[in-house]
């Protein structure tokens, strides 16, 4: 058994487009919905998803700000199961256009059809605390005291 290191986490996420986003409901339930990382897995301790101001995603968000993000691997190597790492993060809300160009994906425009521009976007922003990982024969977790990056 090995030790995965944040930079093992971000090769296997670099693998993985989509993710399970959880927040507390207003009836204190766990809510969920897939979010795409939009290919933007350069992982510092952070993930980005794009939503709208008055989504239900957001709105869970400013009232209890930790989240969590789960993401699943299509297929392991020589049969093994798949990868699969949660995250236990702190959600920021980001609504500055500098920052959304510095994350966006062409795909994105499917939705936001004036791109940066498009009325209600918002950037949420992931900031882990804690990995825990699995993929057959490894599992283990990873703390991060990770400085907040800012908004981008």
């Amino acid at each position: 058994m090995s030790t995965w290191t944040q930079k093992d986490i971000a090769k296997k996420l670099a693998e993985i487009d989509f993710a399970m986003l959880s927040t507390r409901a207003s009836n204190g339930h766990i809510a969920s919905r897939p979010m795409s990382n939009n290919g933007d897995v350069e992982f510092d301790g952070d993930n980005y998803f794009f939503a709208f101001e008055d989504s239900r995603v957001v709105g869970e968000i400013k009232s209890d700000s930790k989240i969590g993000v789960s993401f699943t691997g299509t297929k392991g190597l020589l049969g093994k199961p798949p990868v699969f790492i949660s995250i236990e993060a702190t959600a920021d809300l980001i609504k500055d256009k500098d920052v959304f160009r510095k994350h966006w994906a062409k795909d994105i425009e499917r939705w936001a059809k004036d791109g940066v521009d498009t009325p209600g976007l918002v950037l949420i922003k992931a900031h882990a605390q804690r990995i825990h990982y699995w993929d057959g024969e490894d599992q283990g977790e990873v703390a991060l005291d990770l400085p907040s990056s800012g908004n981008a």
